[in-house]
């Protein structure tokens, strides 16, 4: 016997908080097919929506109170100096250093990228140093504590633009200069671990920020 008669498509709705919304007939035609996922929406993700700093793992305030713990070192001023070594960040002492860079003699840009160069292998040079004295500290913290510690030449440029006439007075600033940068890296990579190893450690650093201050004052 012949068949005859006709397929017409179901009547299928959505509904969409209360409101029923009939489907078109490729959609439908999708659903009953299994390509029903290629019509679902992603919900937004909050994790996509984060601010640029968050999303770049930039702490503004974490950085400000690390730059007062190296700028005031002296424990009786009560800051917890300890997280500048412990809780180590790119970003700050990054910044940091290109700040430098930019204020090194005297505004000629191209020693940038030596004074960059010369963070990253002279942490790495301390870095070596402590791990063969014994002493338990990354690289990425000796990085950041080397960094923020340049602050001191730092507040100490624009002293030395006022007073570079005046030798004596210049020398004594930069002694100071190097000295303040040089204890506050220091007192925080050197622990009780290397005992009477200290001067060992201690001098090296001493040596790099002098040699920071050369490259600033073009000696």
């Amino acid at each position: 016997k012949d068949l005859t008669g006709s397929i017409t498509n179901p009547d299928v709705k959505l509904n969409l908080g209360g409101e029923f919304i009939k489907e078109s007939t490729a959609t439908t035609f999708l659903r009953q097919r299994g390509y029903g996922w290629l019509l679902e929406v992603e919900d937004d993700d909050p994790e996509d929506n984060k601010p640029l700093l968050e999303e770049l793992d930039i702490d503004l305030k974490d950085i400000y109170y690390k730059i007062r713990c190296v700028l005031m070192p002296m424990p009786s001023l009560g800051f917890n100096r300890q997280v500048v070594r412990d809780n180590p960040d790119f970003w700050g002492p990054l910044a940091v250093v290109l700040f430098f860079s930019m204020i090194s003699l005297y505004g000629q840009f191209k020693v940038v990228s030596w004074i960059i160069t010369i963070w990253i292998f002279g942490s790495l040079t301390i870095f070596l140093l402590a791990r063969v004295l014994g002493g338990e500290v990354a690289y990425g913290q000796v990085l950041g504590v080397i960094g923020y510690s340049l602050l001191p030449l730092i507040v100490i440029a624009p002293v030395l633009l006022v007073v570079g006439s005046f030798e004596v007075v210049s020398t004594l600033i930069k002694l100071f200069g190097v000295f303040w940068a040089a204890y506050s890296a220091a007192s925080l990579l050197v622990g009780e671990e290397f005992k009477t190893k200290k001067p060992l450690l201690i001098y090296p650093i001493f040596l790099l920020y002098i040699y920071f201050l050369s490259l600033y004052t073009g000696v």
